[in-house]
């Protein structure tokens, strides 16, 4: 483990103690990561996906690390009724369910024009009618319960921009940033926060090798963009997440916070590039602008 102070776990012990978590997407990549926190906090987690042999491994080597109380339950988040049988078994292995987080996602990279629809489809499909059916299944549930929630959603830093050559993604994580605005406003009076984070690079076995496959893995750094010029570790972002869900975010709703070390705000600006420009050919530009 790194012994950078950003690396290192924030909150104090217990912070998340007696809470229960859902997590989708939660046996491998950034969503493993914040589920070993969350257990490390005290929670109880509950993690999915379609893939239920990878929950198992992932559940066993938690409870193994942590000592805490993680549950596997295979779902496609896709699919309505499998969602609300996974609320089903949260609740009846925990009683109760007070987070949910919309991790589960899918991504990769193609010039739009060579995409079929079905491509687009299991992209949309996976993160924006995913989050939105846990969404409307878990805030129906807390309704009815007269019971607080808080939703955390997993978007980009393209949701409000826009990308090129991820267009089904950018199109999918921009639904969800809406879903998160929209019903910070509308869901407040039932005592339900929805907030969001909006990740940089921060690499995963999985996502990675799709996002920057051979030859392009080898050519781009993607450290090069960020000003900070490093990536994110997996422990920042769970530290993020934990906050934003924990009791002292409280008053925090509809926020989205962005973790990239600026790297959209470095790519937004028209002159950020002159900073590749050495010493030598800045003192030429300033003579050239003398005369």
């Amino acid at each position: 483990m790194s012994t950078a102070p950003y690396a290192q776990p924030m909150l104090r012990d217990g912070a998340l103690a007696g809470k229960t978590i859902i997590v989708t997407g939660g046996g491998t990549g950034l969503g493993r990561a914040m589920t070993t926190y969350f257990l490390q906090l005290g929670a109880n987690v509950v993690i999915s996906s379609r893939k239920l042999d990878v929950l198992e491994t992932t559940a066993n080597e938690l409870r193994e690390q942590t000592h805490g109380k993680v549950l596997a339950v295979q779902c496609d988040v896709r699919k309505y009724d499998e969602v609300e049988k996974l609320l089903q078994r949260t609740v009846e292995e925990f009683g109760r369910v007070d987070i949910l987080v919309n991790n589960a996602a899918g991504n990769f990279i193609s010039p739009t024009e060579r995409l079929s629809n079905k491509a687009f489809d299991v992209i949309v499909d996976i993160v924006l009618k995913g989050s939105y059916n846990c969404t409307l299944a878990l805030g129906k549930h807390w309704i009815a319960q007269q019971q607080p929630g808080t939703i955390l959603n997993i978007v980009t830093t393209y949701a409000s921009v826009g990308s090129a050559f991820v267009v089904p993604s950018a199109t999918a994580k921009a639904g969800v940033l809406a879903l998160t605005r929209s019903l910070a406003v509308e869901w407040a009076k039932y005592g339900i926060r929805s907030v969001a984070i909006a990740p940089g690079p921060f690499p995963t076995e999985g996502a990675w090798s799709r996002l920057f496959p051979e030859p392009l893995a080898s050519k781009l750094d993607p450290a090069a963009s960020v000003p900070l010029k490093r990536v994110g570790s997996h422990q920042e972002l769970a530290n993020l997440a934990a906050f934003l869900v924990s009791d002292f975010a409280s008053y925090i709703n509809g926020e989205v916070v962005t973790i990239d070390g600026g790297e959209w705000l470095n790519g937004a600006g028209e002159f950020n590039k002159l900073e590749l420009l050495t010493s030598d050919m800045w003192d030429m530009i300033e003579k050239t602008m003398r005369r």
